[in-house]
């Protein structure tokens, strides 16, 4: 009995000890995340940015404070904000002397997240400063965007993903008929495809001769600059991609082809860095990864000078409010966009307003209403959108009352239609589970949703929700004609659903320049009429401490991560599946995502 005392009591002190170690520990890595967030960096001489080309590009991110807490580096989600912003100090830096890529497994949200470093890394070489790329192996992206170094350099066995753009889609209407669902719908618009993936069992043509349109027009513009880069032509590498290069070529082909200047050991490669630096292989070289440049302190403080231009970030997709909280990624609240519109819009001190947007759509209800908001906005000043990977659907409706439209060359925007979806389970819980339904009401339409879910017939309710559909396209029609100075007859003749890349898009007048967020900012200056200015970013991003205080929850952000790297292309049918069930009715999207590596 003594032996069983002496033994429990060792476990309970065991367990006080390792819980005490185990607070302290988790109490030094938050001090430690404070004290790495808040530590000014400075640039020593002869210092390189080192770009690390590895997890997740999307937009904006915030900090998220349990990947840094499980070091969990791969996984790290970038912002398309915060690394073009380390471009452009790395360029003012007198101390910095160049970028080096480490190109790695990573994932774009969209063509032109990925066209926009590759541009500004081009401009950053034209301050006289030189970019080196290296890696193990590239894949079709993130070679794109390496290609505008100076030089780039492969490992002695390392592999290019060189194909083409294209893929397969799914469609899940044969599953559905086997469990007893049938998905009914009412949709304008004949391009308007998000609906196909369970209502047909292949590609219709309206929604094939869209696909292939719009990717033409993005590995053209791929091509065209990759050759330029590579002093090649757009023609060789179009034919490399039909040689399948990718799955026959040895790294000597690599460099015959030109795709790479050299092949390299990793330790090779740092001999190449040391000679470029002209410096001893003995001494260290000052590396500033992406963290340190957001933290970087210039030698000279820059004072912001002049009037302010508020950009405004709305990404992700629109829904009418937060589904739940555990939702994989980044929305576009309604009521919450549209409440930050309005105080920018009685804030003296912006003078005018760039909504940067980057959304393939949502809820129609909300993409009205923050439409609605940048009317009330446009009233008081400026109001210009900067359009990123996508600007369709809903994401095109919130945008083409601004006063003056640019997309990036390869924006996807558009996609002007309207659908509702609704699954009808009479076949899986009548007929094969055996359940039925019976009861009263005291009007006609009373029990319309039960009927269109679970009734065999439904025709006269289908009847009406397509009624309500047509007026959603209406209403869009109107909204794009009043915006952009057309009739309705023209906006109908471009809608249907169609999506469509920017430099087509300019050609119809749905986009009035192809370029940048800094053409949208001087813009919006000229538009001011202010001569000098700064920009400050909204909605303002808030760091861990503040996310902790306030109960925000950051933990679906990294399953997120981690769901995408570990369901690679499933990861969107899946999250569809689920989503489908949470939305509003009546959806203004985009037919797909568009997600490359």
């Amino acid at each position: 009995m003594s032996d069983f005392f002496k033994y429990m009591l060792a476990t309970i002190c065991g367990i006080v000890v390792l819980t005490i170690i185990g607070i302290l520990l988790l109490t030094f890595s938050f001090v430690g995340i404070m004290a790495s967030g808040e530590t000014k960096v400075r640039a020593m001489d002869n210092s390189v940015f080192v770009l690390q080309l590895s997890g997740i590009v999307e937009e904006r991110t915030e900090d998220n404070p349990l990947s840094m807490l499980l070091n969990e580096a791969e996984m790290q989600q970038m912002g398309l904000d915060d690394i073009l912003s380390a471009i452009e100090k790395a360029r003012n830096e007198e101390n910095i002397k160049g970028i080096y890529i480490e190109g790695g497994n990573v994932t774009f949200d969209s063509p032109a997240t990925a066209q926009q470093i590759h541009d500004a890394l081009l401009d950053f070489r034209k301050s006289g400063k030189w970019v080196y790329a290296y890696a193990d192996q590239l894949m079709q992206a993130s070679y794109y965007v390496c290609s505008a170094a100076d030089s780039l350099f492969l490992n002695a066995t390392g592999m290019i993903d060189f194909k083409g753009l294209g893929g397969k889609h799914e469609y899940m209407t044969g599953l559905y008929e086997k469990i007893g669902v049938r998905y009914m719908t009412a949709r304008v618009g004949k391009y308007k495809s998000y609906v196909e993936s369970v209502t047909r069992k292949d590609m219709s043509d309206e929604d094939r001769e869209q696909r292939e349109a719009y990717l033409k027009g993005i590995w053209n513009k791929w091509t065209e600059q990759m050759a330029r880069n590579r002093k090649v032509t757009a023609q060789q590498l179009d034919q490399l991609a039909n040689d399948s290069i990718m799955l026959f070529a040895t790294t000597d082909d690599y460099q015959q082809a030109h795709l790479v200047d050299r092949v390299f050991y990793p330790e090779q490669m740092k001999q190449v860095m040391y000679r470029k630096l002209g410096v001893d292989p003995d001494e260290p070289i000052c590396q500033l990864t992406l963290d340190d440049m957001k933290n970087l302190r210039p030698e000279k403080k820059i004072k912001k000078k002049g009037d302010e231009i508020a950009v405004y970030y709305a990404y992700g997709e629109i829904v009418d409010e937060m589904m739940d909280p555990f939702y994989m990624g980044h929305n576009i609240v309604g009521k919450e966009t549209t409440k930050d519109l309005l105080k920018l819009a009685d804030d003296d001190n912006v003078k005018a307003v760039v909504l940067r947007v980057n959304s393939g759509g949502g809820s129609a209800i909300a993409s009205e209403q923050i439409w609605h908001a940048t009317q009330l906005l446009k009233q008081k000043k400026p109001v210009v959108v900067s359009m990123g990977g996508a600007a369709a659907s809903g994401g095109y409706m919130i945008s083409c009352g601004a006063n003056y439209i640019v997309a990036e060359p390869t924006t996807i925007t558009g996609s002007i239609g309207i659908f509702g979806l609704i699954p009808n389970f009479n076949e899986l819980v009548t007929d094969k589970l055996g359940i039925t339904w019976d009861g009263v009401s005291t009007n006609k339409y009373t029990d319309y949703e039960t009927n269109l879910i679970f009734s065999k017939e439904n025709s006269e309710e289908l009847h009406y929700m397509q009624g309500y559909v047509d007026r959603g396209y209406e209403r869009f029609i109107n909204i794009v004609a009043k915006g952009r100075g057309m009739t309705k007859e023209q906006v109908n003749e471009i809608a249907q659903g169609r999506v469509w890349l920017a430099p087509d898009a300019q050609g119809i007048k749905l986009v009035d320049k192809l370029g940048s967020l800094n053409d949208a900012i001087a813009k919006a200056a000229e538009l001011a009429g202010l001569t000098e200015y700064h920009t400050n970013s909204y909605p303002i991003k808030t760091d861990w401490i503040e996310q902790l205080l306030s109960g925000e929850q950051r933990l679906p952000s990294y399953l997120d991560a981690k769901l995408k790297m570990m369901l690679g292309n499933l990861y969107e049918p899946v999250l569809e599946m689920r989503l489908d069930q949470m939305r509003n009715r009546l959806q203004a999207r985009l037919p797909y995502t568009i997600t490359i590596q």
